[in-house]
């Protein structure tokens, strides 16, 4: 609703999604991993994922593969990384602050 009121261009709406399906995607191997006892992605990669934008993909993983759902210094930090990305989003696709954003992006 609001990336509709505020007119933000559809490639933010793809990269939310592209960053949901790879951060889901990495979940997911991160799961295979630990049953198999083999390497795991570092819980600093999943976050930072979720704070690119990736964070519905992994909220999703996390309700439906059942990982990384129970851990509670692992969920601060997500819940942390959520509200970040979501505020970074209303701060830069607002009308305030599209100048800020025009500062921030090359050309």
């Amino acid at each position: 609703m609001t990336a509709a009121l505020w007119r933000v261009p559809i490639a933010v709406g793809l990269a939310y999604l592209a960053l949901s399906v790879l951060t889901f995607a990495v979940y997911a191997a991160d799961k295979a991993a630990a049953r198999a006892d083999q390497w795991r992605t570092p819980e600093k990669t999943l976050h930072l994922l979720a704070l690119a934008g990736g964070w519905p993909g992994a909220l999703i993983a996390q309700e439906w593969l059942r990982h990384k759902s129970v851990k509670p210094a692992f969920r601060a930090v997500f819940w942390a990384t959520v509200t970040a990305n979501v505020a970074a989003f209303l701060v830069l696709g607002s009308p305030y602050g599209r100048p800020l954003l025009a500062a921030l992006l090359p050309g």
